[in-house]
């Protein structure tokens, strides 16, 4: 089953002590595995841009769409048996400290 796993800033990190997991070593264990299919990390919030259409009329604007603290720093996309393995791939991402990981599976449009 496919996953979307988005990698997410939080205003509230994990105080531990104790060194984060690297995550070169976290990105090569999975990908050998088979488990993370693709991933990057995102240019900050300045470069975004969002696209609208309203009434036909094609509206731009330079920023996220949302006011928020957090925001998504980069992504993962996952191949996990189901969604027990891809918390266990999550869990073991050095963003789980720092920030916040939100799973999305993929929708069945096929039903």
């Amino acid at each position: 089953m496919k996953y979307m796993m988005f990698v997410c800033s939080d205003t509230e990190p994990d105080n531990d002590p104790t060194a984060l997991p690297d995550i070169h070593k976290w990105v090569a264990e999975n990908d050998t595995r088979g488990r993370r299919l693709a991933g990057n990390v995102l240019a900050p919030t300045t470069a975004a841009t969002t696209v609208r259409v309203r009434g036909g009329e094609l509206l731009v604007s330079e920023g996220p769409f949302a006011e928020t603290m957090e925001v998504i720093v980069g992504f993962d996309l996952l191949d996990c048996a189901d969604l027990d393995e891809a918390i266990e791939v999550a869990r073991t991402h050095p963003m789980a400290r720092e920030g916040r990981l939100e799973l999305r599976p993929f929708a069945d449009l096929s039903a």
